[in-house]
C-alpha cells in the first residue's frame, strides 16, 4: 500500500496541473501563482471555483466538464485519493482543472483576496464535537472571506443532518443571502445539472436511503461572524470514516 501511494505521489509530480506544497515550502518560498491563476495557469479570465476536501476529485472533474466556462481547482491533503481525479483530468486533457495537495487551513497562501468566485464543500466531516473544525464554522467563514470575491457563493452538499442543520443556523444567524436550501436534493432540484455528478460515497449514502442535503449562500463580509447558539440533534449512524456518537 505504501509503495502504491508513493507511486501516485511521484506520478502526480509529473502533472502540470497538480501542485503539492507542504507548509515548509510555502513558508520559505510562498506560492508564485497566488493572485495570478488566470494569468499564469488557466490563460483566461473565467471565474475560479474551488472544491475543499475534494477526495478522489470526482466532483472537481465533473463540474469542470459540465461548466467549461469556469475554472475548477480541487484541494485536499490526501494525495493518494486525489490521484484519481487528477489522472482523469490528465487523460481527458481538461484545461479548466487543477489540483492542490495541501491543508485546507492554508488556502489563503494560494489565492489572493477576491480571486475565488465560488467554494464547494462536498460531504465534509460534520465534526460534531469540534466546532472550530467544521468547514462551515465562523472560523472557516473568516478564512473563506479572505479569498472569495465580494458576495462569492458557498455550496454545501452533505449527507449529515447535523452538518446541514448547523450550517443553516449559522447562515441564519449571520443573515447571509440563501439561493437554494433543501433537505432532499434529488427530490427538490430534479432538473439541476449538478445532480448528474454523484461521488462514490454519495451513491453509497443514497443506497442506504439517506437523503442528500444542499445549501448555497452568499458570504457577505461582516466585522464579526456569529456562531449559532442552539443544541443540534446528532447523527445516529456511522457515516463511513466518521465515528458514531
Amino acid at each position: 500500500m505504501a509503495k502504491n501511494k508513493l507511486r501516485k505521489f511521484e506520478e502526480m509530480n509529473t502533472y502540470s496541473h497538480v501542485f503539492q506544497y507542504p507548509f515548509a515550502v510555502l513558508k520559505e518560498k510562498g506560492f508564485e501563482m497566488k493572485g495570478k491563476w488566470n494569468e499564469l495557469f488557466f490563460k483566461n479570465n473565467r471565474p475560479i471555483v474551488i472544491e475543499l476536501g475534494c477526495g478522489k476529485g470526482e466532483y472537481t472533474v465533473g463540474l469542470a466538464k459540465i461548466f467549461p466556462e469556469k475554472n475548477f481547482i480541487g484541494i485536499d491533503i490526501k494525495g493518494a485519493r486525489m490521484w484519481n481525479g487528477a489522472t482523469q483530468a490528465q487523460h481527458e486533457n481538461l484545461k479548466n482543472t487543477a489540483f492542490i495537495r495541501t491543508h485546507i487551513e492554508l488556502i489563503d497562501h494560494f489565492f489572493a483576496p477576491g480571486e475565488v468566485s465560488e467554494i464547494w464543500l462536498t460531504f465534509p466531516d460534520p465534526q460534531m464535537n469540534k466546532v472550530n473544525k467544521r468547514m462551515t464554522s465562523t472560523r472557516f467563514m473568516k478564512l473563506y472571506n479572505q479569498i472569495l470575491k465580494e458576495n462569492g457563493e458557498i455550496h454545501l452538499k452533505t449527507d449529515s443532518n447535523f452538518m446541514f442543520t448547523y450550517t443553516c443556523e449559522m447562515v441564519k444567524a449571520n443573515y447571509f443571502p440563501v439561493s437554494v436550501q433543501t433537505d432532499n436534493l434529488y427530490e427538490s432540484l430534479s432538473a439541476d445539472k449538478i445532480l448528474s455528478i454523484r461521488t462514490f460515497y454519495e451513491q453509497q449514502w443514497l443506497d442506504r436511503g439517506i437523503p442528500i442535503k444542499y445549501i448555497r449562500f452568499a458570504l457577505e463580509p461582516r466585522e464579526t461572524y456569529i456562531e449559532p447558539e442552539m443544541e443540534i440533534k446528532r447523527d445516529t449512524y456511522r457515516s463511513f470514516h466518521r465515528n458514531k456518537i
